[in-house]
């Protein structure tokens, strides 16, 4: 599709149905209990066992008791920290292109955007990467994220050929809406601004009509709508969160993590803990005195009771009529709910995609479970990681090979524009004392050379660090025997 058609219905139909489910991903992981009551109180298909699809429970009107535990919003942070929280390494082979691309990874705070994204992507199915440029704010090319409700991709045989980046524009009210589209083709960018309802993109105005859309008129040319690039290539790249989508099947979409679906377990979740803390207020002390033990508080104010009072006047009351003060206070059900709680949490990670252990639970090694069993659950981890990790490489390596070309265009780098090698650590890494007990055992067993086991302590090393290392631990040592072949083994003197 081109640019939207005067009077077109917004969102397009045929993505309707993506943007409802982002938007109850959305709901869930934003951890706001109106927008989560909105949401499922107005779905009439939604059971009103739910317990955000009831009304409050509360007999006080304007207070709601139910609570939330932002469960969706940590499995989402869970996912960004395995894939960025060591930014991966980005490299090429030309010296030039590599210093130049390091500069722009550093000075656009790539790591922090991507942990963003990353994020965001996990919790609401993926993410687009846009490369761009704006004179006016910076030097350079700017790579940043759109989130894919604000987004209409078009593929063809799975691989993005062109999408459509939308938001509203201050001034919007709930009659009217303004929006900015920007399209995305190879070797050209759109730009449109349109005056419309909620549900109707309306009708096309030129973009010195509104404020936020104003500054770009400078950079449209002839044709009154887009710009070109300068490169062929396309300047935006879609990493989807995991395939495929369950629910369109065929679909290059990704989907939510949330999308097993997990939507019961934290529901349940939410009305586990909600009992819970009802436990805790009607559990709270109370006492229940009769009649004789209240003071008047004068016309009109009622009575109270004095807890602190040590003497009380004679009352005028039977003495064995249940005449004592009764201390009203019920237990609390701590374990159940607590037992209930880690189930819940235990099966919405593993429907995720995550071992227990990422959120908290069987840290002690669960109890009666073998160290195996334990490291089974973290390879569930590791393997959900490894898998994302394959969409990131192939999606940031798209935008930021576009990002070189754009630097190269229109900011005259002078370095040769090359596709990236993205490269992401194979794992959490291990504790020191995890890596000197693994040292230590394999010395012990002498399994391997004082290389490899120098190569094991620093992996980034290259082959010509980690032998000048393994010679001066055999030198200090003295446990290394010259090779008569090689004339540059000697012994210190």
């Amino acid at each position: 599709m081109s640019l939207p058609a005067n009077g077109a219905p917004w969102p397009p139909p045929e993505w309707a149905a993506y943007y409802d489910r982002i938007t109850v991903d959305d709901a869930w992981y934003s951890g706001d209990r109106g927008r989560l009551a909105r949401i499922y109180g107005r779905d009439q298909k939604t059971p009103r066992r739910r317990l955000w699809a009831r009304r409050s429970t509360a007999h006080r009107p304007g207070k709601d008791t139910r609570l939330h535990v932002p469960l969706a919003g940590d499995i989402a942070q869970t996912s960004a920290d395995m894939l960025f929280a060591d930014m991966p390494r980005i490299v090429v082979e030309d010296a030039r292109t590599q210093a130049r691309l390091d500069t722009l990874l550093a000075e656009g705070h790539t790591q922090q955007m991507l942990l963003s994204a990353a994020e965001q992507c996990a919790a609401l199915s993926g993410v687009y990467l846009r490369a761009t440029w704006d004179r006016d704010l910076t030097d350079r090319p700017l790579l940043t994220a759109v989130q894919p409700d604000n987004a209409i991709p078009e593929f063809r045989f799975g691989m993005l050929t062109a999408a459509s980046f939308w938001r509203e524009l201050s001034g919007s009210t709930t009659q009217v809406v303004y929006r900015h589209v920007e399209r995305h083709e190879p070797g050209r960018i759109a730009h449109a601004l349109y005056q419309g309802s909620g549900d109707n993109i309306g009708r096309r105005i030129p973009l010195a009509e509104h404020p936020d859309t104003a500054a770009l008129v400078g950079s449209i040319e002839r044709d009154g709508e887009s710009t070109t690039t300068g490169i062929r290539r396309l300047t935006c790249a879609y990493v989807p969160n995991m395939t495929p989508n369950r629910l369109h099947r065929g679909s290059p979409i990704g989907r939510s993590d949330y999308a097993a679906p997990i939507y019961d377990q934290l529901d349940g979740l939410d009305e586990t803990w909600t009992s819970w803390m009802r436990d805790i207020r009607l559990a709270r002390a109370r006492l229940i005195v009769p009649d004789g033990y209240l003071r008047s508080n004068g016309p009109g104010r009622g009575a109270s009771f004095d807890e602190d009072a040590e003497v009380y006047a004679q009352l005028n009351m039977p003495p064995t009529e249940n005449g004592g003060i009764t201390l009203s206070q019920f237990a609390i059900r701590v374990e159940e709910h607590q037992r209930t709680a880690e189930a819940l949490t235990r099966q919405a990670a593993q429907s995720a995609g995550y071992a227990a252990r990422s959120f908290g639970l069987d840290q002690g090694g669960g109890g009666n479970r073998t160290a195996t069993e334990v490291d089974s659950d973290d390879d569930k981890s590791t393997t959900t990681r490894r898998k994302k990790a394959g969409h990131w490489k192939q999606g940031l390596a798209d935008a930021l090979v576009a990002v070189l070309e754009l630097d190269a265009v229109h900011f005259g780098s002078g370095a040769p524009a090359e596709r990236p090698r993205v490269e992401f650590p194979d794992g959490v890494a291990d504790s020191p004392m995890d890596t000197a007990t693994t040292l230590e055992l394999l010395n012990r067993a002498q399994a391997v050379s004082t290389a490899t086991r120098v190569k094991i302590l620093h992996p980034e090393w290259d082959d010509t660090e980690v032998k000048a290392e393994a010679a001066a631990i055999l030198r200090e040592t003295g446990t290394g025997a010259p090779d008569p072949g090689d004339p540059g083994s000697t012994y210190p003197m």
